[in-house]
C-alpha cells in the first residue's frame, strides 16, 4: 500500500527555489556525475540479468556429455560358445565332407567395459517445480528494491548539493561582512588621522585601530578558509576539480513569498513494502516444500567399442545409437519437522518486516513535523535578525556621525563597529538557515521531483 504524507503550509519562497536555473543546474550535474549513483546503476542492471536467470531455469537445457573407459582385471562371465555349438559343427563338417565348420572357443567377457565409449546429448526440462516459481518472483522484487534504494540516494544526494551550496553561499556573504567591516574601520582610521590632526584625538586611537583593523584581517582569513572548503566539499559532490568557480545566485537572499507544497511519497516505504513483500515470497517457498517437483529427460547418444571410432566404417554412431526418455518425481516423505521449522522462521521475518514498516511510517511522520516547526522557527529567528541589523546599522550611523563631531569617545564607535558586525553575522546564519531548514523538509517531504 502507498504511504501519502498530507499537505503543508511552507512559509518559504519555493517558487525561488523552483526557478533557480543556477541550483537546478548544479543539482543534475551532481545526479549525473554522481560515482556512487553510477555504481547503483550497475546493481540495477545485475539485478535485471538475475530475473533473466530465473526466467531461463523454466526452460530446458542441453549438454554434451562424454565418456571414455578403459579397463583390466576385474569380475568375468564364462560363455560355453565352443562347448554348445563345436558338435553341432563337428557334425556338419562330416556330412559334408569338409572342413567349413570352424571349431570355436569358449569366450569370457569382463564386466567392466574395456575400451568403451558413451556420447550423448542430454536434455533436461522441469515441469512442476515451486521454488523455481517463487525464485522468480523475489528476483522480480529484487529490481524494484534496487530501483528504490537508487531514488533514496538520489534524494539523499539533492539534500547534500542544496546544503553545501547554500553553506558555500553563507561562507561567502560572512567574508563580505568582515571585508565591509575592515572597509569601515580604515574609514574610521582615517576620520582618526583627521581627528588627531586637528588636536580633537588622543594618538592611541589610532594604535587601537590598528589592532583593530589587524583583528578582522585575521576574520578574513578564517572566512576565505571556511569558503574554500565550502566550495571544495561543494565540487566533490559535482565530482569537479575542488578549486573550480561557482556561480552565486543571490536571489537566495529573498524570503518572501509562502507556498504549499503537496508532499509525496517516500522511497524508503517503498523499499520496506518490497522487503515485506519478499518476505512473503519466502514464507510462500518455504511452506510449498510439500510439493512435487517433476522433471523431464531425453537423452540421445551412442555407446559402443574404441575399435569401431577407428575402423572405417565413418557411421560408427549408428548400429550403437539410442535414446533415453525419462520423468523424475521428486516428493519429500520425512525431514524431522526441518520444513515445519523453516516455515515458522519465515512467519517470524514477515511479522517483522510489517512491524518495521508501521513504525518507518510513525518516524518518517515524525520527521516531517519536526522540519516543519524547524523551518518556521528558522524564519521567525531572521525576521528578527532583520529588524537588529536595521537597528544596528542606524545606531553605527547616529554613533559616527556623533564621533566625527567630537561628542563620542572611540570605544565607544567600536563597540558600535561590533555590534553592527556582529548582527550581520547573525542574520546571514539566520537567512541561510531557513534555507537549510527548508531542504530538509523538501526531503522529508521528498518534495524534489527526481524525473
Amino acid at each position: 500500500m502507498k504511504y501519502y504524507l498530507s499537505l503543508v503550509c511552507c512559509w518559504l519562497a519555493y517558487g525561488t527555489m523552483a526557478q533557480s536555473e543556477v541550483l537546478n543546474q548544479y543539482v543534475q550535474d551532481g545526479l549525473q556525475n554522481s560515482q556512487t549513483l553510477k555504481q547503483q546503476r550497475f546493481q540495477l542492471q545485475k539485478a535485471i540479468w538475475a530475473l533473466d536467470e530465473a526466467k531461463s531455469l523454466f526452460k530446458p537445457t542441453v549438454n554434451f556429455n562424454t565418456t571414455l573407459s578403459s579397463a583390466l582385471g576385474g569380475r568375468t562371465i564364462d560363455i560355453p560358445v565352443g562347448d554348445l555349438v563345436n558338435p553341432v559343427y563337428t557334425t556338419l563338417n562330416r556330412l559334408t565332407n569338409s572342413n567349413a565348420f570352424p571349431q570355436i572357443s569358449n569366450v569370457s567377457e569382463q564386466l567392466i567395459p574395456k575400451d568403451f565409449y558413451d556420447m550423448r546429448f542430454k536434455t533436461s526440462m522441469p515441469l512442476i517445480n515451486a521454488e523455481l516459481k517463487y525464485n522468480q518472483s523475489i528476483k522480480k522484487e529484487l529490481i524494484g528494491l534496487q530501483q528504490s534504494e537508487i531514488n533514496v540516494y538520489k534524494r539523499e544526494l539533492v539534500k547534500d548539493i542544496k546544503m553545501a551550496y547554500f553553506n558555500y553561499l553563507k561562507a561567502t556573504e560572512a567574508l563580505s561582512i568582515y571585508d565591509n567591516a575592515l572597509r569601515l574601520l580604515r574609514e574610521s582610521e582615517r576620520v582618526n588621522q583627521a581627528l588627531i590632526q586637528n588636536g580633537m584625538a588622543n594618538a592611541t586611537v589610532s594604535v587601537r585601530t590598528k589592532n583593530e583593523i589587524a583583528s578582522i584581517e585575521s576574520e578574513v582569513e578564517a572566512a576565505k578558509g571556511t569558503q574554500k572548503n565550502a566550495a571544495a566539499y561543494f565540487n566533490f559532490l559535482l565530482n569537479r576539480e575542488f578549486t573550480q568557480e561557482i556561480k552565486v545566485d543571490t536571489s537566495f537572499k529573498n524570503i518572501v513569498i509562502s507556498a504549499k507544497i503537496d508532499l509525496a511519497h517516500r522511497e524508503e516505504i517503498d523499499k520496506l513494502e518490497t522487503n515485506l513483500s519478499i518476505n512473503k515470497q519466502i514464507l510462500k517457498l518455504s511452506q510449498s516444500y510439500n510439493q512435487p517437483k517433476i522433471g523431464a529427460s531425453l537423452d540421445l547418444g551412442s555407446q559402443g567399442r574404441f575399435a569401431q571410432i577407428a575402423s572405417a566404417d565413418k557411421n560408427f554412431i549408428s548400429p550403437n545409437a539410442f535414446f533415453l526418455v525419462g520423468v523424475s518425481i521428486d516428493l519429500p516423505v520425512y525431514s524431522a519437522g526441518r520444513n515445519q521449522l523453516k516455515v515458522k522462521q519465515a512467519e517470524m521475518d514477515v511479522a517483522a518486516a510489517d512491524t518495521q514498516l508501521q513504525q518507518v511510517k510513525n518516524q518518517l511522520d515524525l520527521q516531517n513535523t519536526l522540519a516543519q516547526n524547524a523551518l518556521a522557527a528558522a524564519k521567525e529567528i531572521h525576521q528578527s535578525k532583520a529588524n537588529q541589523v536595521s537597528s544596528a546599522q542606524r545606531y553605527y550611523r547616529d554613533m559616527m556621525r556623533r564621533y566625527k563631531e567630537g561628542n563620542l569617545s572611540f570605544i565607544e564607535l567600536l563597540d558600535a563597529q561590533t555590534q553592527l558586525t556582529r548582527t550581520q553575522l547573525q542574520q546571514v546564519i539566520a537567512q541561510y538557515d531557513v534555507w537549510l531548514k527548508w531542504v530538509d523538509l523538501e526531503r522529508s517531504a521528498a518534495a524534489y521531483d527526481l524525473k
